[in-house]
């Protein structure tokens, strides 16, 4: 074998080597501390480890994009904080088609997917009336098919660890456990309220 073709297959290796060593180190990067945060002053019913009550009733959401939480209430109760992941461009409320933004404002839980690609979802009635004239007036499509998601579909294992970054679409990421207790808690047209 020739002098030049080792050196290529030696950079070639490196090259894979540095690539891996890359790929490994952004899944190994630190939680963000806001995700697991908010509970000590907040005082919801359970930790945001801790399973809710199969009984449990959620009729209201709200999600604080900043912080990156989704608080589940019941009434005036708050039952439960979620870490969430957002869409990869997640600050500013989405505006178009493929701007990966997830929106923000007052939209309704409108939907259930049990056969999901994303474990299972919640649809998010996103977009409005006002969401669809606005992208129309400068041209373009608003998007949709915004959804509170579990992970992708054989990708499970990974849990919280999707919380290292913002990966979706546009949606609300939770871990397949958590998406499964949404599904069974959260009533059908319940208001889910976006904030930045």
């Amino acid at each position: 074998m020739s002098q030049k073709i080792k050196k290529t297959l030696l950079c070639l290796g490196m090259l894979f080597v540095a690539a891996i060593a890359a790929v490994f180190l952004f899944w190994l990067k630190p939680l963000p501390p806001a995700v697991l945060e908010g509970e000590a002053e907040a005082k919801p019913k359970v930790g945001n480890s801790e399973p809710l009550p199969a009984s449990a009733v959620i009729d209201r959401l709200v999600v604080y994009k900043a912080k990156r939480q989704m608080w589940a209430y019941h009434g005036e109760e708050l039952l439960k904080i979620y870490p969430v992941s957002l869409g990869f461009n997640p600050v500013g409320h989405k505006q178009f088609e493929g701007d990966g933004k997830t929106p923000e404002g007052l939209y309704r839980i409108n939907e259930r997917n049990p056969n999901s690609g994303y474990h299972k979802n919640l649809g998010v009635s996103y977009p409005n009336a006002t969401d669809k004239a606005y992208a129309a007036s400068q041209g373009k499509e608003s998007g949709g098919l915004i959804k509170i998601h579990g992970l992708p579909n054989g990708k499970g294992a990974i849990g919280r660890h999707h919380l290292r970054r913002d990966w979706t679409n546009g949606c609300i990421a939770v871990t397949d456990d958590e998406v499964d207790e949404l599904y069974r808690s959260v009533v059908y047209n319940a208001p889910i309220d976006i904030r930045p």
